[in-house]
């Protein structure tokens, strides 16, 4: 969780990209290995460890992993450390529960990142300006911050509890009705701000380096064994990063905290919800 997770970032400064997400990997897993009292460890990753070809599937635990450009490279070396860690050292370490997680296209309140197209869109929309997107037929499966946040917490607690197997990757992603385009995110989020979705946008031929099409997870593994499914609809997820950043741009609230609290009661309540209803 302490990546260099700007994929612009990744082709202006490769090597400290590969570096962090890598060597730093390593030297996360070189503690654990030094580990002697009983720990659960949750290794994050991204869905950018996976060797996109661009199918219409999602991606499976099983699929390859590669990466054509620096930043989904250094994810998938990320994971080859991580594999050669467990079978060298941690497997053989009664001690260490580990479980790796996969997820992507995280979207909420909170983050001003650079070349984020929430945060590019909020921005714009504050000043009453128009927001510059470079590939609006990109198609995301858009999650929620809190969505594989909770995918986290759940296999560390499944680890814990040993209710799950050791030293596997999980992937972490929304419903199959989330997988919209750019162009269509920004515009609904125009409309959520009470701006006119048309006169929010304009597409722009600055393409500076290589973006995938076309990516999405298979998290059925997720939901077989960790009993995890998404919780918030697409119109759910857009409306809570509106409230979010209307809460600060618009109201002029300054700390955040409430309203993000306000939010995480609003998600846990809504996952009881639905947790009860699978139930039934």
């Amino acid at each position: 969780m302490a990546a260099q997770a700007i994929v612009s970032t990744s082709y202006t400064a490769p090597f400290d990209t590969i570096t962090t997400n890598v060597v730093g990997t390593a030297a996360v897993l070189e503690a654990i290995r030094a580990i002697t009292w009983d720990c659960t460890c949750v290794l994050i990753t991204s869905d950018k460890a996976y060797d996109n070809v661009e199918w219409i599937w999602g991606y499976r635990e099983t699929d390859a992993l590669g990466g054509k450009d620096v930043y989904s490279g250094s994810k998938g070396a990320a994971e080859l450390a991580i594999k050669c860690y467990w079978h060298s050292f941690i497997s053989k370490m009664p001690n260490i529960k580990l479980g790796i997680a996969r997820a992507g296209n995280v979207i909420g309140g909170g983050d001003w990142a650079k070349d984020r197209i929430i945060v590019d869109c909020v921005k714009a929309f504050s000043k009453g300006e128009t927001v510059e997107i470079r590939s609006p037929k990109a198609t995301r499966p858009w999650q929620h911050v809190l969505e594989p946040l909770s995918g986290y917490l759940t296999l560390g607690q499944y680890l814990f509890e040993g209710k799950v197997a050791n030293g596997e990757a999980f992937n972490f992603g929304p419903r199959a009705e989330q997988t919209k385009t750019v162009y269509e995110l920004v515009q609904d989020l125009a409309s959520l701000w009470g701006i006119v979705p048309d006169k929010a946008v304009r597409v722009t031929d600055n393409v500076p380096f290589h973006e995938a099409t076309l990516l999405k997870l298979n998290c059925d593994k997720a939901l077989a064994y960790l009993n995890w499914h998404s919780t918030l609809h697409y119109d759910e997820c857009i409306r809570f990063i509106a409230d979010w950043y209307r809460a600060y741009y618009v109201d002029g609230r300054k700390d955040m905290y409430e309203q993000t609290c306000a939010q995480i009661d609003q998600y846990m309540a809504a996952a009881k919800a639905q947790k009860l209803k699978w139930a039934v």
